[in-house]
């Protein structure tokens, strides 16, 4: 028995050993492991390498700062976390659909990840609470258009013209299903709050009383809604807005639409859009209107308008692309917050992060002329 005892604990010491020297052993060709994985990434076509390659995200930071304006009385306490790493993290947020915790955990697992933000491994992962201040400050400071604005900017100087015509849609933004009594309802839509909701902040800060329903095609949908105004030409969202779900598509235009210098003379739209008014307000503003016609009872459309409406949804199609690649490719049309300000920034950073995405992909393809987008005072240009 007590050989027995002295060979396993022989087994145990040398297994210790062993340990030591496999960890040291790590220790020193671990760098070189992280090299060799980070390369394995690049190879596989790693698409966060790509975007980060694409863009230049120090033409965000004069819109960033904006949050720091405000003189600190001293230098105490701890220093703001980087803004534009916190603006990457919100960037593959949306990229991926991801819940603050989520995030968190993805960064600090995943080396795409933090080869993306600039983290070192032995570096801090901001938490989530981290990036729901952040965002929050995002709201306050309401820069998220500002942000939208730069980028578009930032083409512009690079003499990419977003004119070549006007398509204009609407999409359904889902957010978590409130559940609350028939009551309570009937004084959300009379934009009233329920009186024990007042005597109970806590409560009130998970009740959306923005948020409202409504149905299509005989389905019904919660939330909110996205309209975007794209170029034709290169699908990139040149105007959006957020509104709640109820509110029709047409009230919406005249706040996405561009003047004809800006964004073109046509217009596309499908026929939710199309009224007498509508189309003499177009007039009066020198568009050229190919809303879908509409049919109505008793006066169906003629074989031309159909054939008309044929043509016109080959080009109004593409705004479709937009939704279907937000859809599936950033991991779905979906918010997790409350209140329409609160919306308006995820449906924003989900609009400009779409555009961040394009961008790259029209770079890559060679249909645009630079391989990168800067501003000219990051290039160093006067």
């Amino acid at each position: 028995f007590k050989q027995k005892t002295a060979y396993e604990i022989g087994v145990r010491l040398v297994g210790s050993e062993m340990c030591i020297r496999d960890s040291a052993s790590v220790m020193q060709s671990s760098l070189f492991d992280l090299e060799n994985r980070y390369a394995s990434l690049s190879e596989a076509g790693d698409p966060l390498e790509r975007l980060d390659a694409a863009i230049d995200w120090e033409i965000f930071r004069p819109i960033l700062v904006r949050i720091d304006a405000k003189e600190r009385k001293s230098a105490a306490g701890r220093k703001p976390t980087c803004r534009i790493l916190m603006f990457k993290m919100l960037i593959l947020q949306r990229l991926h659909n991801l819940s603050d915790e989520r995030l968190q955990f993805q960064v600090a697992d995943r080396l795409s990840f933090m080869r993306f933000l600039g983290l070192e491994l032995s570096g801090d992962v901001p938490d989530a609470r981290t990036v729901w201040a952040f965002r929050e400050l995002l709201k306050k400071h309401r820069l998220v258009e500002p942000l939208f604005v730069r980028l578009n900017q930032a083409l512009a100087d690079l003499g990419v013209e977003l004119k070549s015509g006007q398509i204009i849609d609407a999409t359904f933004v889902p957010v978590p299903i409130q559940r609350n009594g028939r009551e309570d309802n009937t004084l959300i839509k009379q934009e009233a709050v329920p009186i024990d909701w007042g005597k109970t902040p806590a409560k009130r800060a998970q009740k959306d009383i923005d948020a409202r329903w409504t149905k299509k095609g005989g389905q019904s949908h919660y939330g909110y809604k996205n309209h975007i105004n794209i170029d034709r030409a290169t699908k990139l969202i040149t105007a959006h807005a957020t509104t709640p779900a109820h509110i029709h598509d047409s009230r919406v235009l005249e706040a996405v639409l561009r003047s004809e210098d800006e964004g073109g003379k046509e217009v596309w739209a499908d026929s939710a859009y199309r009224s007498d008014e509508q189309e003499q307000s177009l007039a009066g503003s020198q568009h050229t209107s190919q809303i879908h016609e509409r049919a109505y009872r008793n006066k169906p459309l003629t074989e031309a308008q159909e054939l008309s409406n044929t043509e016109k949804s080959r080009v109004r199609a593409r705004v479709e692309h937009v939704f279907g690649a937000m859809e599936n490719d950033m991991g779905g049309i979906f918010v997790r917050s409350i209140g329409t300000a609160r919306a308006a920034v995820g449906v924003g950073l989900m609009n400009l992060t779409y555009n961040l995405k394009r961008i790259e992909t029209l770079i890559r393809l060679k249909v645009f002329s630079f391989d990168r987008i800067a501003a000219p005072e990051i290039r160093g240009v006067v």
